[in-house]
C-alpha cells in the first residue's frame, strides 16, 4: 500500500459522497455491510488489475475494452499506444468509465476523467517506475508511442458479497 493517510481519507470521502447521492437500486445491491472502505480497496487492488475501459466515439458510441489497470495513491493509472483509438477518444472526450470485476460477488465502479501524464511530473514518474518494477521492464520499449494515463475519479464504489461485517 502506497497510499498516504491524506491519499486514504481523500479515497473515503469520495466513497461516502458516492454512497450518498447513489440510486436506491445501487443502494439496495450495496448494502453498508458489503462496501468496501478505502483501507479494503487499496488492499485489494494490488498489482494488474485488468479493467473494462468505457470512451466514447466522436458520434457518441460507446466504446469498451481492457487495459492493465494499476490503483495507486487512490487512482487508477494504465498505459495504452498513444495513437489508439481509446487513446484519441480520451483526448478528445476524457469522460471515461472502468469497473474491476474479478470474480461473481466483488466489484469496483468508476467514472471520472483520463489525462495524460506528463514526463518529468512527480505523477508520471511515479507511475513509469511502478510498471518497470512490474513489468521488468519499460513500456517505452513496447514499440509504440505510450502513453502513460490516470483516472481522477468522480464516482467510485466498491463492494463485495464475501464480507458480511460492517466495514
Amino acid at each position: 500500500m502506497d497510499e498516504t493517510p491524506a491519499e486514504l481519507s481523500a479515497l473515503q470521502e469520495l466513497l461516502d459522497a458516492t454512497f450518498a447521492r447513489a440510486s436506491e437500486h445501487l443502494l439496495s445491491i450495496m448494502q453498508p455491510q458489503r462496501r468496501l472502505s478505502a483501507e479494503q480497496l487499496v488492499a485489494d487492488l494490488t498489482g494488474i488489475c485488468v479493467l473494462n475501459l468505457a470512451t466514447v466515439t466522436a458520434r457518441g458510441e460507446p466504446r469498451i475494452s481492457a487495459v492493465d489497470g494499476h490503483f495507486l495513491h487512490g487512482r487508477w493509472h494504465f498505459t495504452t499506444d498513444a495513437g489508439s483509438p481509446k487513446a484519441r477518444q480520451m483526448r478528445s472526450r476524457p469522460a471515461v468509465s472502468v469497473s474491476y470485476t474479478p470474480r461473481d460477488g466483488y466489484g469496483m465502479f468508476c467514472h471520472g476523467r483520463a489525462h495524460r501524464l506528463e514526463r518529468g511530473t512527480p505523477e508520471f514518474t511515479r507511475f513509469y517506475d511502478h510498471c518497470v518494477r512490474v513489468y521488468g521492464g519499460s513500456p517505452d520499449d513496447w514499440g509504440a508511442d505510450i502513453a502513460y494515463l490516470q483516472v481522477e475519479p468522480a464516482w467510485l464504489v466498491g463492494f463485495t458479497f464475501g464480507r458480511e461485517e460492517p466495514a
